[in-house]
């Protein structure tokens, strides 16, 4: 169960969907056989997870909240502020911002009070995420957790979540017609890496240094 978890973390951040859905499951299964409360809440919150990366708001927010309380009644706290943050993402999907928000919120208090900080900069950046979801777009606020974010995955040498923050600035940056400074932003990033690209967020990232490329 531990190496079935471990495997859909990984495959999730590496954007393989679909075999990490499958993991999970997997995960699922052997936890309802086995009796494991903490290892189903897991697995429940693992899929959610992917269910919000593959636009299913609706179902990650029910997979998610109900893993994260079955989670929390058996004692765990590990993960947190991966699975809440992806619970906001779900909501701001669907239009919920205020919940999006609370669970912003609760993510970053759980990096605080249990010094879980591995997820931290990709918190954030979420963060900016929802900001530009808003109505209004709270372009102000959403650089603010985007630079936070550029920050703690820099000092953590954190090089995907560099990436992604990059890439949530560079497209916020096209959308306001700085798109030379989006380039100038992502491509060193892009860049940097020497392994990993055929990971999703590399792929993505080269795909949008092909949109800001000047000439």
């Amino acid at each position: 169960m531990y190496a079935l978890f471990y495997a859909a973390l990984i495959l999730t951040l590496h954007g393989e969907y679909t075999t990490a859905t499958a993991r999970a499951d997997e995960l699922a299964a052997l936890a309802d056989k086995s009796d494991s409360l903490i290892w189903k809440a897991s697995g429940m919150a693992a899929r959610g997870t992917i269910l919000t990366l593959t636009s299913k708001a609706s179902e990650a927010v029910h997979s998610i909240t109900s893993g994260l309380e079955s989670f929390r009644s058996a004692g765990g706290t590990l993960f947190r502020p991966f699975f809440l943050s992806h619970l906001a993402h779900a909501h701001a999907q669907l239009g919920q911002l205020d919940d999006a928000w609370r669970c912003i919120g609760e993510a970053l208090a759980a990096v605080q009070s249990t010094k879980e900080s591995w997820y931290e900069a990709d918190v954030h950046r979420i963060a900016g995420e929802v900001a530009l979801s808003s109505p209004n777009r709270r372009v102000a606020k959403a650089e603010a957790h985007f630079e936070r974010a550029l920050s703690i995955s820099r000092a953590q040498n954190a090089r995907t979540l560099e990436l992604r923050a990059a890439m949530s600035r560079a497209r916020l940056w096209l959308d306001l017609g700085k798109r030379c400074q989006a380039y100038d932003l992502l491509a060193p990033v892009h860049g940097s890496f020497t392994e990993s690209f055929d990971t999703l967020d590399f792929r993505m990232a080269d795909a949008l240094l092909r949109v800001l490329r000047p000439g």
